[in-house]
């Protein structure tokens, strides 16, 4: 009877194993729902930009992800929602600005690890020959280690008004 018994257990903790996965499975699975974005991680999206490298950007995103440039026709700039648009819209970024670089960088990250912000300079120059050096920032707002929502914001630069000559 004991014998019986000991049988049932093993049948039942093997199925439960098949049914569920191994343990290291498990640990990955509730690893990828509780991954955390970092100061580390906001880097690495920093220099995945720098390189211009849209795959290694877009890793980062999630599919419902939206991204709102500082310029466009809107009070918000121009958004772009899903992964699919964020990375054609970057596309067109990097294509405006072919020299386009993020220097000069610092990064938060909230204490819950749901959003950040991101402050750089960035430098280059559009296609139309106009140079750029303004500073800026990032909002971010992340959902299990993945960016959800990034709205960025320029500084405008004004030259100096040139006083009337009579």
């Amino acid at each position: 009877m004991t014998m019986t018994k000991l049988t049932i257990a093993t049948i039942t903790v093997a199925g439960l194993l098949g049914v569920c996965g191994s343990n290291r499975e498990i640990s990955s699975i509730k690893n990828a729902q509780q991954m955390t974005v970092t100061v580390q991680t906001l880097k690495e999206v920093l220099d995945a930009f720098n390189r211009h490298d849209l795959d290694a950007i877009m890793e980062y995103f999630s599919e419902d992800c939206s991204f709102d440039f500082p310029r466009g026709p809107e009070p918000f700039g121009q958004r772009f929602v899903g992964k699919a648009n964020v990375r054609e819209g970057l596309a067109m970024r990097f294509k405006g600005i072919p020299d386009v670089h993020y220097g000069d960088d610092r990064h938060w990250i909230s204490t819950d690890g749901s959003q950040g912000v991101s402050e750089w300079t960035l430098s280059g120059t559009t296609t139309a020959g106009v140079k750029l050096n303004v500073r800026g920032c990032d909002l971010w707002e992340f959902r299990n280690g993945k960016i959800i929502r990034k709205n960025s914001y320029w500084k405008i630069v004004e030259q100096p008004v040139q006083p009337a000559t009579k």
